[in-house]
């Protein structure tokens, strides 16, 4: 397998990136349409922790971790390093001496498709990674891969300097060019959650602030009481 690593790609205004980091992976992803999202494998080593970043790539071979090490010289301030394999791979691919040069350079954290180990010292050292697996297995250094250049986890696109949002809930990407108009998205949907908390609060129901009741009639939804239901169902009362 060959490869190229690519340097100095676009990356997206930190102002957006700022921008993004007040919200959840929840509230962006449905800010989108509900699109975005890594998929539920992929999950936090850690716990109450929220990333936002840009993306540095990573294609490596499954249980081959050469190009982590090519990539590390390609991260900065603000990134997130974003790793996934040709093919399926839990081998524990990133540890400890990883992060600790990533967080010399700046970096925010991890979201890797395959498996990370020293899971207890990344937390330790306040190095938050989401991933697809822990393991303990080892890897070797090999075989040529790519760095900055799109890459596919679940389904989701990823590129070079694309926003990644990261917490409890898993992962979200945010492409570059959306950046902007997403914060602004998700700041509108927070403000409207923010008046629906209030309303339940105050005893509201989400039937009638959302008008579900009509949804329930059109769908066929009857309300019977327990004396009804049990007489058509042959329940004994």
């Amino acid at each position: 397998m060959s490869g190229v690593i690519v340097t100095g790609p676009p990356k997206a205004d930190p102002r957006d990136v700022a921008a993004l980091a007040a919200f959840g992976v929840a509230t962006v992803s449905e800010a989108m349409g509900r699109t975005g999202l890594l998929g539920p494998g992929i999950r936090p080593v850690q716990q109450g922790v929220r990333v936002a970043g840009t993306a540095v790539t990573v294609l490596s071979w499954p249980g081959d971790n050469l190009m982590i090490h090519a990539a590390v010289e390609q991260c900065g301030e603000g990134d997130v390093l974003v790793v996934t394999t040709t093919s399926p791979s839990t081998d524990g691919m990133f540890g400890e001496l990883f992060a600790t040069a990533l967080r010399r350079r700046g970096v925010r954290g991890l979201v890797i498709d395959a498996g990370v180990r020293d899971t207890q010292e990344l937390r330790e050292m306040g190095f938050p990674a989401w991933s697809r697996a822990v393991s303990a297995q080892g890897t070797v250094k090999a075989t040529g891969g790519s760095v900055n250049v799109p890459v596919a986890v679940d389904g989701q696109v990823i590129r070079p300097g694309d926003v990644i949002l990261a917490d409890d809930d898993g992962v979200v990407v945010v492409p570059r060019r959306r950046a902007r108009a997403t914060a602004e998205a998700s700041k509108a949907r927070e403000a409207k959650e923010a008046e629906s908390r209030a309303a339940f609060l105050e005893g509201e129901l989400g039937l009638d602030r959302y008008g579900l009741r009509d949804t329930l009639k059109r769908l066929g939804v009857e309300y019977r009481t327990y004396e009804e239901y049990s007489e058509d169902a042959g329940e004994p009362s």
